[in-house]
């Protein structure tokens, strides 16, 4: 028995101008991502070009530590707390889920806090450059 034809989109095989070469074509690795306030990107920006433009980055590690925390506790937001409220859940589900939730951020915090509070210059930049890769 033959094997239907595989179908193609008009799109297949070709890339917008602003595809990222690492994200196009058969080998791309699967990902998600999350959409952020506009406020908290300008933030992050500002952040990563702080850090990557000083003389002693290690003068910013709580900026990137306040802003590593922002952004996941954005992300937890985005692919939990969202997700529940859409799925109308119930306010006892909702509320058990905000507390643990919370609590589950404040030790969060504490370690990145922590972390990032005891690394050198390499390591923030490397940190910095794996947020700039995140928002390609």
């Amino acid at each position: 028995m033959p094997t239907p034809a595989k179908r193609t989109s008009p799109a297949d095989g070709k890339r917008s101008a602003g595809a990222s070469p690492a994200r196009s074509g058969p080998s791309a690795k699967p990902f998600l991502r999350f959409y952020h306030s506009e406020g908290l990107r300008k933030k992050t920006l500002a952040v990563l070009g702080a850090i990557e433009q000083a003389e002693d980055a290690t003068a910013h590690r709580d900026a990137l530590a306040d802003l590593v925390v922002e952004l996941t506790n954005s992300g937890m937001d985005t692919y939990f707390m969202k997700p529940l409220k859409l799925a109308k859940a119930g306010f006892i589900v909702q509320q058990g889920a905000n507390l643990g939730m919370a609590g589950a951020q404040q030790i969060m915090g504490s370690v990145i806090r922590n972390i990032i509070g005891r690394m050198d210059g390499p390591q923030l930049l490397s940190v910095c450059g794996s947020i700039r890769q995140f928002m390609l």
